[in-house]
Formats: C-alpha cells, sequence, structure tokens
C-alpha cells in the first residue's frame, strides 16, 4: 500500500532526526532560553508552507515564537498585450531584499533567528541569515541539507542557507522532497519537508520550555479557544508575556 509505504517513509526521517539532531536542538534551545530569559526575543521567518502556521499560535505552544513576515506587492492594471509576457519573479527570489528586512525588523542584537527553507537555494532566507549575523542576531536554519547540497544557490555568495546560518537543524528526506517512488507515475510521491519540520519545531519547543522552566521561568503558552476559560487564560498569558518576553 502506498499509505503504508509513506508512512515508513516519514519514520525514517524521524528516526534520523532523532538520531542526529537533538544536540543541535538541545543547543538552538538553549540560545532561545538564554535569550528570553535576558530580554531576547526569538522570531521565525519561514519561506512558505513549513513553518508559519505550525509553530505561532497553536495550544501547547509558545507566545514567544514571533514571526516574521514579509509581503512584496506591485499592482498595475495594464492593459493586457498579445505575445507579451515575463518570467514570473517571486518573492525569496529578489536579490538585497533581505537587507531591507532585517534592517526594517524589530529584531536586535542578542535575538534568535530561526529561518525555515527546504532547499535553502534562493537570495532572501541567505541574505536575511547573513544580515542577521552581522548585526549579532544568531540564526538557525531549518532545511534540508541532502535536497540543498544538489542544488545551486541563486545568492551571489553562492551559499545555500545550511551554510548562511550560525546552527543547521536538519531535517533531512530525499532530494526534491517526495519519497516515494510509484510504479506508473514519472515523478516520487509524498513530501517528508512538511512533517519533519513539525517534528523538529515541536521537539525544539518542547526543549525551550524545558530551559525555561529549569531556570525558573515559566513561559506563557497557549491554550486551545475549545478549552472553558481559554479567552481569560490566554490573555493573561499574552499579557505576561508582553511583560516579562517569556
Amino acid at each position: 500500500m502506498l499509505a503504508h509505504e509513506y508512512a515508513q517513509a516519514i519514520r525514517q526521517v524521524f528516526d534520523e532526526i532523532d538520531r542526529t539532531q537533538m544536540e543541535a536542538i538541545r543547543t538552538a534551545a538553549g540560545w532561545i532560553a538564554d535569550s528570553l530569559a535576558d530580554g531576547g526575543a526569538v522570531h521565525l521567518f519561514d519561506t512558505g508552507h513549513m513553518l508559519d502556521q505550525e509553530a505561532v499560535g497553536r495550544s501547547g505552544g509558545l507566545m514567544a515564537i514571533t514571526p516574521l513576515q514579509v509581503s512584496v506587492e506591485v499592482r498595475h492594471p495594464a492593459r493586457p498585450r498579445a505575445g507579451a509576457s515575463k518570467p514570473r519573479v517571486f518573492q525569496d527570489e529578489i536579490e538585497g531584499l533581505g537587507q531591507f528586512v532585517v534592517a526594517k525588523s524589530a529584531m536586535y542584537a542578542g535575538d534568535v533567528l530561526l529561518i525555515g527553507s527546504v532547499s535553502g537555494m534562493n537570495p532572501l532566507p541567505v541574505e536575511i541569515a547573513l544580515q542577521a549575523r552581522a548585526a549579532r542576531i544568531r540564526t538557525v536554519s531549518i532545511t534540508s541539507v541532502p535536497y540543498s547540497r544538489a542544488l545551486q544557490s541563486t545568492h551571489r555568495t553562492g551559499l545555500r542557507l545550511f551554510e548562511a546560518t550560525d546552527l543547521v537543524l536538519d531535517i533531512g528526506g530525499a532530494v526534491g522532497d517526495a519519497a516515494v517512488p510509484v510504479a506508473g507515475l514519472d515523478v516520487p510521491f509524498g513530501p517528508t519537508s512538511g512533517l519533519a519540520a513539525s517534528y523538529i519545531n515541536w521537539l525544539l519547543q518542547a526543549t525551550v520550555v524545558e530551559s525555561l522552566t529549569a531556570m525558573g521561568l515559566k513561559p506563557s503558552v497557549y491554550i486551545s479557544n475549545h478549552m472553558a476559560g481559554a479567552s481569560e487564560y490566554n490573555n493573561r498569558a499574552k499579557k505576561n508575556f508582553a511583560e516579562k518576553g517569556y
């Protein structure tokens, strides 16, 4: 069964994360806990589909994970012209945008920035990493090192994301992300990156919570909005986070 093969592929990725990434996760969690305890902050920049909706605002999750969101929009309602077209330009391909993003952000020296990109090849995540490091912000990439190694960077330095950050959390998986060959299909089925990134995220958040409570600090954590008294609890927790930063 294809579902069984896909489940096996996911389990292998999780097992590899357990085997190879726990030391890096503990290091990243220590950086985050120390920063939060010292009045700093932790930020997340995700290039698209891995972590923005999973790491932020979830019940049982840290309020301290703050999304860094970037939107570039061009509106030009010109009349269509036959035979005229331009190649599509994606936001994470825009050279130089990362410098503007870091300069306009509310990130400061001593903070920690998590950067998510499966391939890690495009200019924006690499440039944000380099600019953040120059500003003495610690950077942690969440990326597929095997996939990224097979690709050519499009950043002017030739660096891929895993080469541009202080620390790497490797989500592993296959080159091209899809994991399971299927007879009758021209391409493999089933990406692993989303589940792997989510798994690493929650291992990391769990370790941050453990580190903060070991310091005698009580981190602010969301409760599900469907639970009794959730609004009052979350409002108190948000107030605590706003005052203390964790």
